[in-house]
């Protein structure tokens, strides 16, 4: 009983980590692209292919980390799961 309330514990712990640093890496991500749309609304050598490359690219980063951030809750579920008191 007291090994699954340890367990519990931890898992809990470390998806708040996970959530606090994803967080903070998603906060950085999205202020870089910001400045990076910055730069390129004031760069007048870079033609509007050079933008769409630069926005495809945000849009794969956006879905990645997305999928990545399902992926890390859906383990985290199922580390939950097993760890249920029966």
């Amino acid at each position: 009983m007291e090994t699954g309330k340890i367990a519990n514990q931890t898992i809990a712990f470390q998806k708040n980590l996970f959530e606090n640093t994803f967080s903070a890496m998603s906060m950085v991500q999205d202020q870089t692209e910001k400045m990076t749309n910055s730069f390129l609304t004031q760069l007048p050598w870079v033609n509007e292919d050079g933008k769409k490359a630069v926005s495809d690219a945000v849009k794969m980063y956006k879905e990645a980390r997305d999928n990545f951030k399902k992926a890390v809750d859906d383990g985290f579920a199922k580390m939950e799961e097993m760890f249920v008191q029966k």
